[in-house]
């Protein structure tokens, strides 16, 4: 195997027994201090004897599968959840009141959920200040005194906007940066020293990612420290001073980020899962000669013109595109599920109308869209009801469904795709992780054996064990004669999965890499080329 270059540090020299990471001062006391915190729900222990010391301005990043102890950590932090006797936290040298969110926040703890709160339709001001009061004189909002503290606010994490702006206006990235100024702002309140995020670049497009780590570098560079759950490996190097990896509930490793490498800190979050995968080899030449599983001509669709592409039985074709070439829209186009201005879609020799997902369905096409909470998943049906939806008939006997057949084809689903929990296939989809979930809307598709499966974004939000499962799963449907398109941001997700990827640039199919030439360079470089760089090459 390929030795990987260590993650670069976001600092040098801030390691060490004077001067801890990301301590402005040497010997700065630490702004949060957790001995021996443990979480146990009946028998079982879901978070044992952690610890950790984060100094003033270290951005530290906590790693960790879904299930492995991130979230219980983080409600014990907010005062949510009261931990096992014989833990401690400090935050600022003052002991943490555990059960008490009022103590959490006194002490300057502050937390920036997935779901950011924020209200769209109010100003950037008013969102800043709804939760900590305006400025007021004689019963009246003092409008200058408020901007002030809203520019402040905004200053403080990186950001240029005017306070008047709606917030429906700002982009993916400044809207969380919005939420990170807001959990800043301390008017009459112990000043922020702790930030929390949780997964806040889990539905953010690339793009968007480098411009929320800078907001983030700020607030730092103002001593603020940062504790930051994410599963995308790649926002490590370049951003954090130390990296904790949990798994099941257990500290593993809690190491500078300089001299770890990416290969290392896969093994430390899931032993060899990623290790042992391999994306198949190139269909063999002959394969051409055949007739393409998927056929597309001169579609047009948004920003998508007289686009044309085939797929054949047993391959796993990428598609890869900025946000806004019409990548995000292609799969979806070709389903039924998004409006075609014109073309024409087969497949297996069969013509797929427009609008007609029903019809794609009865071809062989299984869709899984990017969103699985709001276009992928029925969340308040129970899993059984969400994995069968799409046939049932095998379940009928007259006019009566069979539940104990439809329970026992649904139990052996959650077998093979290790779903969890176990015996939870009459709970409702919405109360599982993420990639339980997704792996949930892959088996509904899946027991289908499709002939051509789209799959948009497939592992987002997911963390990296589930990734590994649901990589697994679509490398065997190739092997088992699926033609597989894969439509995906994380350009690494590309590399490990495909023999082909089609590069879409302002609508169209710009480039084609194949083989050994599919390569995370090769893909990223002409993902973002233009025509100006294009023309310097020649």
């Amino acid at each position: 195997m390929r030795q990987q270059p260590a993650l670069h540090q976001r600092r040098t020299g801030v390691s060490g027994a004077e001067t801890a990471p990301g301590s402005r001062e040497p010997g700065a006391p630490p702004s949060l201090v957790i001995r021996a915190l443990s979480k146990t729900f009946g028998t079982k222990t879901v978070l044992d004897s952690f610890e950790l010391a984060l100094q003033p301005g270290e951005i530290h990043v906590l790693l960790g599968q879904n299930g492995s102890g991130k979230s219980t950590l983080i409600k014990i932090l907010s005062g949510y959840h009261v931990p096992d006797p014989g833990g401690e936290v400090l935050v600022g040298g003052q002991r943490l009141r555990f059960g008490v969110p009022g103590s959490s926040h006194a002490l300057g703890c502050r937390f920036v959920h997935q779901d950011l709160g924020l209200i769209d339709t109010s100003s950037i001001l008013d969102n800043l200040l709804y939760t900590t009061g305006f400025p007021t004189k004689g019963g009246t909002i003092r409008r200058r005194a408020a901007r002030r503290r809203a520019q402040a606010a905004l200053a403080s994490v990186g950001l240029e906007h005017d306070p008047n702006e709606m917030v429906s206006s700002l982009g993916a990235a400044e809207r969380t940066g919005l939420a990170v100024a807001r959990a800043m702002t301390s008017e009459n309140d112990a000043p922020a020293r702790v930030l929390v995020l949780d997964e806040p670049t889990a539905t953010l497009p690339a793009a968007e990612v480098g411009r929320l780590l800078g907001t983030l570098r700020t607030a730092a560079a103002r001593g603020v420290s940062i504790l930051y759950v994410t599963h995308h490996l790649g926002e490590v190097g370049n951003f954090a001073d130390r990296v904790t990896v949990l798994r099941d509930g257990v500290q593993v490793v809690t190491s500078p980020v300089a001299g770890m490498d990416h290969a290392e800190l896969v093994h430390q979050l899931i032993g060899s899962e990623l290790e042992s995968m391999h994306r198949p080899p190139s269909p063999p030449a002959e394969m051409l000669d055949r007739a393409p599983v998927l056929t597309v001509r001169g579609l047009t669709a948004g920003p998508l013109e007289d686009l044309e592409l085939m797929a054949w039985t047993g391959e796993v074709v990428g598609i890869c595109g900025l946000t806004g070439s019409g990548r995000e829209l292609l799969l979806g186009s070709i389903f039924g599920a998004r409006e075609r201005g014109a073309g024409q879609v087969s497949v297996a020799g069969r013509v797929l109308p427009p609008g007609r997902t029903d019809l794609s369905i009865k071809a062989g096409v299984g869709y899984l869209p990017p969103d699985r909470r709001t276009s992928g998943g029925l969340m308040e049906l129970t899993a059984r009801e969400n994995l069968t939806l799409v046939n049932l008939r095998q379940f009928w006997r007259g006019l009566r469904l069979r539940s104990r057949h439809e329970a026992a084809e649904v139990a052996r689903w959650f077998e093979r795709l290790d779903i969890r929990p176990s015996d939870g296939i009459d709970s409702p989809l919405g109360i599982f992780s993420g990639g339980n979930q997704q792996k949930v809307l892959f088996g509904k598709w899946l027991r289908e054996s499709p002939k051509l499966l789209l799959l948009d974004d497939p592992t987002q939000g997911v963390d990296v064990g589930a990734k590994a499962a649901l990589h697994r799963q679509i490398l065997a449907a190739a092997a088992s004669g699926t033609a597989v398109l894969v439509s995906s941001t994380d350009i690494d997700e590309l590399v490990s999965l495909c023999t082909r990827v089609l590069v879409i640039r302002n609508g169209h199919i710009a480039e084609e890499i194949t083989g050994d030439d599919v390569t995370t360079t090769a893909v990223t470089a002409a993902s973002v080329m233009t025509p100006s760089t294009q023309r310097m090459q020649v």
